[in-house]
């Protein structure tokens, strides 16, 4: 899924109000934070500090920071070589804290700094979004030991703003019920296309409800384009939104009242979104309802419902725990057989591999991508040290060993390898991994739905050692379980095997200097006879505007949300028959920012920042050297890490940072991609245009008696992004 970030914080003006409340962890022996506020109330252990507002909607807070605060006899003091903080987009507001603490390093004993962050509350209309900041410490040894520590400041809102104890409670207010659907003559009933939208049913009448008027359900967790409600309020509200080839039946809605704004219809997509939790706060939804929500918590999506046995199956990811304020992209091993389920129908000719036509992918919010591989070796691999110790993950034999090969042996549990860190399963397995897999679904986001043209079919085998390459972040306070499945649809009409674009030719081109914009561009050639039915794309957040071109200079793709790429249908199909190659070319760019603002200035809140890159980044692919001030002289030239002064204001002034790095390719959504992504089959019965003009007919498809592709070999849909393209990672990781 995308990095789903906490809002930005509030705290600011400090002495507004007499009296302060003083939270602290437990000490730690590297480093600790606190923090004062007026009026201020602690909770979650002390983690969470939260402050009444002044008149002017702001709260008043005091950081403070120690290193080697050894007040328990449990913990030795160490040599304290950096100290860095964070706040988010606002890293400028306590550069000051991180200025001071580092004059005293290295440091072998307890040193404490304090500093006043005055950050104006965020706020919509009549300051109804409540105002919060997560603040991080981390400190680093001589030996090499890492220590963190985090708070998060709250800003309540002021009194007259709209309380709600949930997004979706949000929306039943501000949207159902401010715009009339809640009337006798609307939804206030079940007259109105059996929906009734009051309080008390419009919840259970929405999800995955089927619709009278369409073949799409009220509301499908995960997916807007295939919620008709969504699509009813689109409607209106932003035509151009809505998906290609989809009609919406009868009025657009709300009928014969104002339309949705802009901000509640972006509220009800990211509901949808993150999987239509009925409690909770969907991040982002407060500034659009403006409304006073609780602090984001981990939301888990309604699971999957598997196909029934004659449609498809389901793949299940064993669980895995994710902590608070943790990011970690995983891989581990389970096999597979389900040769005694998939119909003869639905098989190659040689009996060893399955057909689907459409996948569906369910995975929780917190996703940033889930990639399914397949393993090249054989199966008797299974046992290979590499693996580590299979157990079973889940059920009523949770933690006990268990055979991978005997599906039954960890009962409603999964058999699972080792759960090891790791960059897209580089290095995982026997071999030390390598290219030793390729994928046979998943997404860079956390839900996708891929339907192929009729006939068009992919098969892979039945049987095997699956590889679960997932990735996810926990901005939250609460630690959470990931959870995620994936249902195969089997191909009732297969006539063609599908052809797959995944253009990682230049996966890592995009290299913007900081507070600087780029347009990378490449070109991608179509086999004679291709029949092109979708276009994706996939680039990290830099990347603001993807666009392809038809052979002609017609543009007929355009993507602005990098996670959430638009994946685009043609039906029909584009046709490329020419014999010439340039007939078959698509040209396509992406626009990256590297933190300019709109007006053109330098804006640090967006420009790729070395202090924000996941360790995991660092180390392997996407480290980078900063070259620019990101606090103080904001813009101007710097060198590295250590060269903060340079950064200064004035000579002393302590208030500089070089953290501004050039766009660099890489694995995090602070670094870079460039990847060209979609889907096609070859018309082998249509007649190509050749050399000098002419026709000439191509092979005729190799069909059995009721029309189905002879084809015995490997056939898989694209890759879909992010994970999918760590293998391009590896092969690239020099340029």
């Amino acid at each position: 899924m995308s990095h789903m970030r906490v809002l930005l914080v509030a705290s600011a003006i400090a002495g507004l109000l007499p009296t302060a409340l003083v939270a602290q962890d437990t000490p730690e022996c590297l480093v600790t934070l606190s923090a004062s506020g007026s009026n201020a109330t602690v909770s979650r252990g002390g983690r969470m500090i939260s402050g009444t507002p002044d008149p002017s909607g702001n709260c008043a807070f005091t950081l403070t920071a120690c290193v080697d605060d050894t007040a328990t006899d449990a913990c030795a003091p160490e040599p304290i070589n950096s100290f860095r903080i964070q706040s988010l987009a606002h890293d400028a507001d306590v550069a000051p804290l991180e200025s001071a603490l580092q004059t005293h390093l290295p440091a072998t004993e307890r040193t404490c700094e304090h500093t006043t962050v005055t950050i104006p509350l965020r706020s919509g209309p009549n300051g109804a979004t409540r105002g919060q900041r997560r603040i991080r410490a981390q400190v680093t040894t001589s030996h090499g030991r890492r220590d963190a520590d985090s708070l998060l400041l709250m800003c309540q809102c002021n009194a007259e703003a709209t309380a709600f104890k949930s997004t979706f409670e949000g929306i039943q207010k501000s949207i159902f019920e401010a715009h009339g659907c809640t009337t006798e003559l609307c939804h206030g009933s079940a007259k109105q296309g059996g929906l009734q939208l009051t309080p008390d049913a419009a919840y259970q009448n929405l999800i995955e409800v089927p619709s009278s008027a369409s073949e799409f359900p009220r509301v499908q967790p995960g997916d807007q384009t295939r919620s008709f409600l969504w699509l009813k309020l689109a409607a209106k509200t932003a035509p151009d939104k809505l998906p290609v080839g989809v009609q919406v039946a009868g009025a657009p809605m709300p009928n014969n009242l104002p339309a949705l704004s802009a901000d509640e219809l972006e509220a009800l997509r990211l509901w949808i979104y993150t999987g239509a939790p009925q409690t909770g706060t969907v991040p982002g939804t407060e500034s659009l309802l403006n409304a006073c929500l609780p602090p984001a918590e981990p939301l888990t999506i309604k699971p999957l419902d598997p196909p029934p046995a004659d449609v498809g199956f389901q793949f299940v990811m064993p669980d895995w725990h994710l902590e608070a304020h943790s990011e970690h992209e995983l891989c581990f091993a389970t096999y597979y057989d389900i040769s005694a389920q998939v119909p003869k129908e639905f098989q190659d000719p040689s009996g060893t591999m399955f057909r689907f036509s459409a996948n569906d992918l369910r995975q929780d919010p917190s996703s940033h991508h889930l990639i399914l591989n397949r393993y090249i070796g054989s199966a008797d691999d299974i046992h290979d040290p590499s693996f580590g110790a299979w157990t079973c993950n889940g059920g009523d034999k949770s933690g006990q060993s268990c055979e991978p090969t005997d599906l039954t042996s960890c009962g409603s549990g999964i058999c699972t390898s080792e759960i090891k860190q790791s960059f897209a399963c580089i290095g995982f397995g026997p071999g030390a991994g390598g290219q030793s897999y390729y994928a046979i679904g998943g997404a860079q986001k956390a839900q996708a739905t891929t339907e192929f043209v009729d006939g068009v079919f992919a098969q892979i085998p039945m049987k095997g050692i699956l590889y679960w390459n997932s990735h996810a972040f926990n901005l939250t306070d609460k630690d959470t379980t990931m959870h995620a499945r994936l249902n195969y649809s089997y191909a009732r009409n297969s006539k063609f095997p599908i052809g797959s674009i995944f253009d990682t030719s230049r996966i890592f081109g995009a290299n913007a200097a900081p507070y600087k914009t780029q347009t990378l561009c490449n070109d991608y050639v179509l086999p004679q006879g291709a029949r092109l039915f979708n276009l994706s794309s996939h680039t990290h957040k830099h990347g603001k505007h993807f666009t392809v071109a038809d052979p002609s200079g017609k543009l007929i793709y355009e993507s602005f949300v990098y996670n959430d790429p638009l994946s685009l249908p043609f039906n029909p199909p584009l046709a490329f028959d020419s014999a010439l190659p340039k007939q078959r070319t698509l040209h396509f760019c992406s626009f990256y920012n590297n933190g300019m603002a709109p007006d053109g200035s330098p804006d640090p809140t967006t420009v790729t920042r070395r202090s924000r890159l996941p360790q995991s980044a660092q180390n392997t692919i996407g480290i980078c050297t900063p070259v620019a001030c990101a606090a103080g002289k904001i813009g101007t030239r710097c060198r590295g890490t250590d060269d903060d002064r340079t950064c200064d204001t004035a000579a002393g002034a302590n208030d500089g940072l070089c953290d501004a790095c050039p766009l660099t390719g890489g694995e995090s959504t602070e670094n870079e991609m460039f990847i060209l992504i979609g889907s096609y089959y070859v018309d082998t019965t249509a007649l190509a245009l050749a050399n000098g003009g002419g026709t000439a007919a191509l092979a005729l498809p190799a069909l059995d008696t009721k029309g189905r592709s002879t084809s015995t070999d490997l056939a898989v849909p694209p890759q879909l992004g992010c994970g999918a393209s760590h293998a391009a990672h590896a092969m690239h990781a020099g340029h």
